[in-house]
């Protein structure tokens, strides 16, 4: 028999005195209803003990919450009988943040230091004693003392930020970033249960999926491992396991722990991510039973797999050493994104929220979702969804911008931390590629690491043979790639173009975004550009008044190195250089983001198949924040998301320069021919007209790209500062800009305006009179719970277009119709007379 009791009512939090004293804010408080799931700032928040640590800069106030030992305690009366009846009752902790000692009735029953791993304790002989129902205790070390005194003995170690974040394996942004907040946390931050049971558990199941080179034959090899207790360990014992219609069963015979069974599904439905085919699961099914008929069942364990194959093909070539990642031995052109913790408090991330964001992407055309090595392992609910919706994960182990201490004991903590994470997530069809670490092989061969180790271990001994082994060990199936930036071969640079994966942070550090087209990566796992979010979402942050580009509350929310004078000097190469006010600015900066990334992906696309993929940075955000996201902390979507959604498109077209000329490239996405014909035209931009134009008729095969010269007259503007260059018959049109928009005559921004109401939504339709430039509908200024279906509109004179207001059918539409709302470029940079 098994049973399962929920332990996550009934909590009261305190801080602990640690050598005599607390922190002074900490010493003020006494016993705390605390949530768990969760941690001890959201505890303290919910409680109106600390202030919002997002709002303002309430987060420099709340470091000591980090400084403090910290109690979570409830008592364990009422428990069902069928406790007492069990041979052994483990208390199982799916997650605890991170230093911690458990005690069941004042005695200690386990300890923990690592937040990426689950823990299990037996409790039998604790909970068996007599007297009043025991006390159950998680007491927690401050994280701050644990890493800076594992610093302290072994020795300081470089590393993107000064804070201790390598020396403790938690979430290394907890300790902040470049894009999140420092709120370093405790707590119990995923499920914990008393787990009764008898004879024999499953103790893990570990399915290796794999479809025949023909695809005519699912194979599933399910290694099991059961634990045995009490008589237990001498019966024999029954492993059943089933899966689309095939069922197979082994005896274990007295004493034996350890079993594969093997299942054969005949012309098994493939999965593939999106845009390649269906998704389809099946369930999976392991029982635990004694030997024998009418034996009971002692233990079940079920997920949904996918049949799949997945591979990472690096092949050498004459240019270099390419890199595709391979679904059911297709190369997939990687249209993807980077994702980090979706809330700075992970206990707050359920799976609506996860599957709001995967949507997101999904609807964006992404198809592939990198977990980033400074974040953590998602619960089963990311990646379950992602199998659902065809996002494949790359998974990183979370190492992160760092040189990291191989000593113990944080070696056999990342050790048995890999081990558990690639057990806990073989089963998702979506799992696609781990990864070894964020930058740490690029970091050390870059950033002045080498002669401050002096032949130190800086965590090559983790990426080059613990991770690898164990990837080998339990999971054959899938591919590993030692890091990103990665490049194979002896001496070759960790962030080659021409090898591997590259990581390109010059456009944001010092270039213009323009210079993304003199890169040719072989793939681009990292690259990106920063905007802040959206004006509802800074509002809701800070409480300036007014709200300026450099108020304290905003740069409180900029947490990027010289970000603000970066984003300036973005501005100033395309729009000027002058002091923006705070509407042309949040505006300008939100539109240049999104070329910016526009430029990058069109181009590494344009060159497919030398370069297999894009892994923008990033989706999503932990919090409100000026970042490279697409998605904001408050989950609404910047006009970056927009644009994503044209550059990942099944089938797009862009113009790119190359040396011989303007070339038009159509990317071909599917596996079905592409026919159209191609209509070029150079106009006139005060009226539309076409000064030249040439048509053309294309075919781009399944999964191709082609190029189409543009011709002379067409390329080459007789007034540079007048004309466009337009590409027609591709879906959305292209467009290509002779000038920068600093240089170029735009119009007065004339255009009329229709609203209409339509059920719960607003529809406006804008009809240009001149050409209007990247129109957004910033509609959250009105109303934070609504929002439009399009932005970056480009009209030519006389062309319409219709924004629908999601949900916004109750607003002004005067006040819809004008700015700061609808917005478009015409509106800063009009030419004068």
């Amino acid at each position: 028999m098994t049973s399962w009791f929920d332990l996550c009512e009934g909590w009261t939090l305190t801080a602990v005195p640690h050598e005599g004293s607390v922190p002074d804010p900490a010493a003020a408080l006494g016993g705390v209803p605390a949530t768990v799931p969760g941690c001890v700032h959201t505890d303290l928040l919910d409680r109106g003990l600390i202030e919002d640590p997002y709002l303002d800069d309430n987060e420099d106030g709340l470091g000591w919450i980090g400084r403090t030992d910290w109690r979570y305690t409830r008592t364990l009366e009422g428990l069902d009988p069928s406790v007492g009846a069990a041979e052994r009752v483990d208390l199982v902790c799916e997650g605890l943040d991170t230093v911690a000692e458990v005690r069941v009735g004042g005695r200690e029953v386990g300890r923990t230091a690592n937040m990426h791993r689950s823990y299990r304790f037996d409790v039998t002989g604790a909970l068996a004693e007599g007297g009043p129902a025991p006390a159950l205790d998680v007491v927690f070390a401050s994280p701050y003392r644990y890493a800076e005194g594992n610093r302290e003995r072994m020795g300081a170690l470089p590393g993107a930020y000064d804070e201790p974040y390598q020396y403790i394996r938690k979430m290394a942004c907890n300790f902040g970033w470049d894009w999140g907040p420092t709120v370093v946390t405790s707590g119990i931050w995923r499920p914990i249960r008393l787990h009764a049971w008898s004879t024999a558990r499953l103790a893990s199941v570990r399915p290796l999926v794999s479809v025949s080179e023909d695809a005519s034959l699912g194979r599933v090899s399910a290694h099991v491992e059961v634990e045995r207790t009490g008589p237990g360990a001498d019966l024999p014992l029954t492993l059943t396991a089933t899966v689309g219609g095939a069922t197979t069963a082994v005896t274990l015979g007295p004493g034996r722990t350890e079993a594969v069974l093997d299942l054969v599904v005949t012309a098994p439905a493939l999965w593939w991510p999106r845009g390649h085919g269906d998704q389809p699961l099946h369930d999976l099914v392991v029982e635990l039973s004694g030997a024998g008929p009418r034996t009971p069942l002692l233990d079940t364990w079920q997920r949904r797999i996918g049949f799949r194959n997945v591979a990472v093909r690096s092949e050498p070539d004459h240019e270099g050493t390419g890199f595709a990642v391979q679904v059911n031995g297709r190369d997939v052109l990687v249209r993807g994104a980077n994702w980090i913790p979706d809330d700075a408090f992970p206990s707050r991330i359920g799976r609506d929220r996860y599957r709001e964001r995967i949507e997101q992407a999904r609807d964006a055309g992404i198809n592939l979702l990198r977990v980033w090595g400074g974040g953590m392992y998602e619960s089963e609910d990311f990646y379950e969804l992602c199998s659902e919706r065809g996002i494949l994960v790359w998974q990183d182990f979370l190492f992160a911008c760092a040189a990291y201490p191989e000593d113990e004991p944080l070696a056999s903590e990342v050790e048995a931390e890999a081990r558990e994470a690639v057990v806990r997530l073989a089963p998702h069809a979506s799992l696609a590629v781990w990864c070894g670490n964020n930058e740490n092989i690029w970091g050390h061969e870059d950033w002045g690491w080498k002669e401050r180790l002096d032949g130190r271990a800086w965590g090559a001994g983790y990426y080059l043979d613990v991770l690898p082994r164990v990837v080998a060990e339990l999971d054959p199936t899938r591919p590993y790639w030692p890091g990103s930036p990665y490049s194979e071969g002896e001496g070759v640079h960790p962030n080659a173009p021409e090898h591997g994966t590259m990581h390109l942070w010059d456009v944001w550090n010092q270039e213009d975004y323009t210079v993304y087209r003199d890169h040719r990566p072989r793939f681009a796992a990292e690259f990106g550009y920063q905007a802040p979010p959206a004006h509802a979402t800074l509002r809701g942050a800070v409480t300036d008044d007014p709200l300026t580009p450099t108020s304290p509350g905003v740069l409180h929310h900029q947490k990027a190195e010289d970000g603000n004078g970066k984003l300036a000097r973005g501005l100033a190469a395309h729009f000027g250089d002058r002091e923006w006010e705070y509407d042309d600015w949040h505006y300008l900066t939100q539109v240049n983001q999104a070329r910016a990334l526009t430029v990058g992906i069109e181009h590494f696309r344009s060159t497919w198949p030398y370069c297999t993929g894009t892994v923008m940075w990033q989706i999503n955000d932990c919090w409100p924040v000026t970042s490279w996201a697409a998605v904001d902390g408050a989950g609404r979507r910047k006009p970056l998301w927009y644009a994503l959604r044209r550059v990942y498109a099944d089938r797009v077209a862009t113009v790119q320069p190359t040396p011989e000329g303007l070339v038009v490239v159509l990317g071909n996405d599917t596996d079905e021919e592409w026919t159209t014909e191609v209509t070029l035209a150079r106009r006139d931009t005060a009226t539309g007209r076409a000064l030249a134009a040439s048509a053309h008729e294309v075919r781009v095969e399944p999964r191709g790209a082609l190029r189409v010269p543009v011709p002379s007259g067409l390329a080459e503007p007789g007034e540079p500062a007048r004309e466009v260059l337009t590409v027609d018959g591709v879906g959305e049109r292209a467009w290509w800009f002779f000038s920068r928009d600093l240089d170029l005559e735009y119009r007065k921004p004339e255009f009329d305006v229709e609203t209409r109401v339509d059920g719960s939504d607003l529809r406006v339709t804008v009809h240009a009179r001149v050409l209007l430039r990247d129109l957004v509908l910033n509609v959250d200024r009105l109303d934070p719970g609504v929002s439009a279906d399009s932005a970056l509109v480009t009209l030519l004179p006389d062309e319409s277009h219709t924004f629908t207001v999601l949900g916004g059918a109750a607003l002004d539409p005067g006040a819809v119709t004008r700015p700061p709302v609808l917005r478009c470029v015409n509106d800063t940079l009009v030419t004068p007379g």
